[in-house]
């Protein structure tokens, strides 16, 4: 049977036998909405027009090019009326760079960044360099430092997209601000908690990430927050979306979240095929989300098959330069327990994984670079394939997440 399975912005075509398939995992089919129609009934319904309608400076934030957030589908909407306003634009990098011209694109659309390139209207957040406010602590004793240009603004709008996040529970909501325009300090002393056991995919209560993020809001109380939350399909136009309050807003969009990246299966398989989409694939540190939504449909002892481009390279030097300095996935653990930095989570979160699997990568990054990541490197799909089902057994069954950044796959009981 052909499958394709997404690679940059085109696909892999890759033969698998119908009997050694288990199953193609892609999040759910869901009735299909006029996105446009959806974005003004939800955006008159919550007074976006009144909220906007004043002289202070209104500042919008906005996600980076590596979310599938349909930022450019809800800027049709509200751009017009935001012309005539005091406005800026705040890139929600977190620790991540800034967007390069194409990224600027895909977020903004060629129209809007054309209209806006080279003004002092869209910054891009840096965490390291930009200048910061200290508003306040969470009880877990995180220091919310954020951008000034948000810290300092009297209205907000945040737009954001809400799916599973393999260790926040859920993208959305709070992460527009923690750690999107949060300083590096603020981003290190919150992700440490990813380290944490409940710190999963679709887990919200006990989970110290998102109970740390939800309490650091507090500290935006000064602040007028306009929330535009996005759900997608899995064919990534907008199946649902919520507006208004900043924590209402994220909660609603969650059951949505839930019926479109929540997917049962009956078993899991031998081996598991995962793939980061585009623009999820923009390097290692990204796609890493494809390994970790693929290993919950894994068998214990078998492969992860991980796919994705890497356009970009590894991404995060510390959680490279850590992986690489180890010789197991042990010894990798051991080392982020006695001295975390930022990124240790991405590389703890890897070498879980192979502590009860294996993990092979079809990408072009460098086989030597692949490999001091602890991933078996290969450059054909079909080869992994082959000498995946030689080494686990011609009759081993393998399930495919061409989606797999966006799947979470729930074995049913």
């Amino acid at each position: 049977m052909k499958v394709k399975i997404p690679y940059g912005k085109d696909n892999l075509e890759v033969n698998i036998s119908e009997e050694n398939l288990l199953e193609i995992l892609y999040p759910n089919s869901v009735e299909k909405t006029n996105s446009t129609k959806q974005i003004k009934e939800v955006l008159n319904k919550e007074k976006f027009n009144e909220f906007i309608d004043s002289n202070e400076k209104i500042v919008i934030i906005v996600n980076d090019g590596t979310r599938p957030t349909p930022t450019i589908k809800v800027l049709k909407e509200i751009f017009p009326k935001l012309r005539s306003k005091n406005f800026q634009f705040i890139i929600a990098t977190g620790a991540h760079r800034a967007p390069n011209d194409e990224e600027y694109e895909f977020i903004f659309g060629k129209d809007i960044y054309g209209e806006l390139k080279g003004t002092d209207k869209i910054w891009a957040h840096d965490s390291k360099k930009d200048e910061m406010i200290y508003l306040g602590e969470s009880k877990n004793g995180t220091p919310m430092y954020i951008n000034e240009i948000v810290a300092k603004a009297k209205k907000v709008i945040v737009i954001g997209s809400v799916e599973p996040h393999y260790f926040a529970g859920y993208t959305g909501g709070r992460k527009g601000f923690l750690p999107g325009v949060a300083s590096y300090e603020t981003i290190t002393e919150n992700h440490k908690l990813a380290l944490n056991s409940t710190a999963k995919a679709l887990s919200l209560k006990g989970n110290p990430v998102h109970e740390d993020m939800m309490d650091a809001m507090k500290v935006l109380k000064d602040i007028d927050i306009f929330s535009i939350m996005t759900v997608l399909d899995r064919e990534h136009d907008i199946y649902a979306l919520t507006a208004g309050d900043l924590e209402k807003s994220f909660y609603n969009a969650i059951d949505k979240a839930n019926e479109v990246f929540c997917v049962e299966i009956k078993e899991k398989a031998d081996i598991v095929i995962s793939a980061a989409p585009y623009p999820m694939d923009i390097d290692l540190y990204q796609s890493q989300k494809a390994i970790d939504n693929g290993k919950l449909a894994l068998k214990e002892n078998g492969i992860l098959i991980f796919v994705s481009q890497c356009r970009m390279g590894i991404g995060g030097k510390t959680f490279f330069d850590l992986m690489a300095s180890c010789g197991t996935p042990k010894e990798v653990l051991d080392k982020i327990k006695k001295d975390y930095k930022l990124g240790y989570h991405k590389a703890g979160k890897m070498a879980e994984i192979n502590m009860w699997a294996e993990t092979w990568g079809v990408t072009e990054l460098p086989e030597k670079e692949i490999k001091a990541v602890h991933i078996k490197p290969f450059k054909n799909l079909d080869e992994a394939i082959e000498k995946a089902l030689e080494k686990k057994g011609k009759d081993s069954k393998i399930l495919v997440m061409p989606y797999g950044s966006l799947t979470v796959p729930l074995l049913s009981e």
